[in-house]
């Protein structure tokens, strides 16, 4: 399945379980083999701005390798 990077944007994502994690608001991207890295669920400016960008980063976002299936929502395995 291929889909375009913009139409992540705006997606709810959800556990597995069914708790709301919150919306992609951007993508961030692994140039060195071209794969979808995470899935941010803040503002990437927040993130560039942040005393610690890299804890943030991970309280902020979602691995794309978590991501289980995409729909109208965005579903994550958790653990």
């Amino acid at each position: 399945m291929s889909m375009l990077i913009s139409e992540f944007y705006g997606k709810k994502v959800i556990s597995n379980e069914g708790k709301i994690l919150g919306d992609v608001k951007g993508v961030m991207l692994n140039f060195e083999d071209g794969s979808i890295s995470h899935l941010l669920l803040t503002d990437a400016e927040r993130l560039i701005r942040s005393p610690n960008p890299r804890m943030d980063l991970q309280k902020n976002s979602v691995a794309y390798k978590r991501v289980k299936k995409v729909t109208e929502n965005v579903v994550v395995g958790i653990n």
